[in-house]
């Protein structure tokens, strides 16, 4: 179990990120992106609603959005949510009847129709007889080719889940390298676990420090992967790429 609304506070001050760059990038009003990051989930119209902030906020973070939703549904999601009915006894009114006026135009519409329908098929039979007849092959245009953009194939994303399982472990996470954008630093303790997602646009890779990495199960991309140097429980830095963990390369 984790705090929602600090982790979500906590990854947007690491960033250095204000309400309106989030409102811009996730099309969510900055004062229901405050009541997220406060819990005040009553402020927003439906527990339907929560999730879907809740979702695109922290994807937007570069964090987990499913597990937040997760959280919100096992602490505060207590039953089936209501949905407003229609009452049965509302009835509609029938439709007032047309009256002579609308009668009269609507009659004056179709012979127009009409009129416009018999000119065009006048104009084509003399353009289609005015000498000009199309031959194969000597003034008919050829097929269309239209020419088909090869679309780049999606870069992998680095989706990452470190769980303290066998105690507590000191960890600073940084974005591509140990001179990136801090995602976090602090003392994951046991039982408790952080997601971290790497765009493809910023880096493919995230960088950390793990003070026990003998502690932490690393899951990434949705497998559970080694931790280079947790069998002998030394510190490591590493760096996780979208397919493996591997120590990370000294730095210059």
């Amino acid at each position: 179990m984790f705090e929602i609304g600090n982790s979500l506070r906590e990854a947007r001050l690491r960033q250095q990120l204000e309400f309106p760059e989030i409102e811009q990038q996730t099309k969510i009003r900055a004062k229901y992106l405050k009541a997220l990051e406060d819990e005040d989930f009553d402020v927003l119209p439906a527990p339907t609603y929560v999730k879907g902030f809740l979702r695109n906020y922290a994807d937007a973070l570069g964090l987990e959005g499913q597990l937040y939703v997760d959280e919100y549904n096992s602490r505060f999601v207590t039953g089936e949510e209501d949905v407003p009915l229609r009452p049965r006894d509302y009835q509609r009114r029938p439709p007032p009847p047309l009256g002579p006026r609308f009668e009269a135009r609507a009659v004056l519409i179709v012979v127009g129709a009409i009129a416009v329908v018999f000119a065009l098929v006048i104009a084509a039979w003399k353009w289609g007889s005015s000498g000009n007849p199309q031959v194969q092959g000597i003034n008919a245009k050829g097929p269309t080719v239209t020419k088909k953009r090869h679309q780049k194939p999606a870069r992998p994303m680095a989706k990452l889940v470190l769980t303290a399982t066998n105690g507590d472990s000191w960890l600073n996470v940084r974005s591509g390298s140990a001179a990136g954008a801090q995602k976090f630093i602090g003392t994951l303790t046991q039982g408790h676990q952080l997601p971290f997602t790497q765009r493809p646009y910023l880096f493919r890779r995230i960088w950390f420090a793990a003070s026990k990495p003998q502690n932490l199960v690393a899951k990434l991309n949705g497998r559970i992967v080694v931790i280079p140097g947790a069998a002998k429980g030394k510190p490591e830095e590493l760096l996780v790429t979208p397919t493996s963990i591997t120590k990370a390369p000294p730095a210059t």
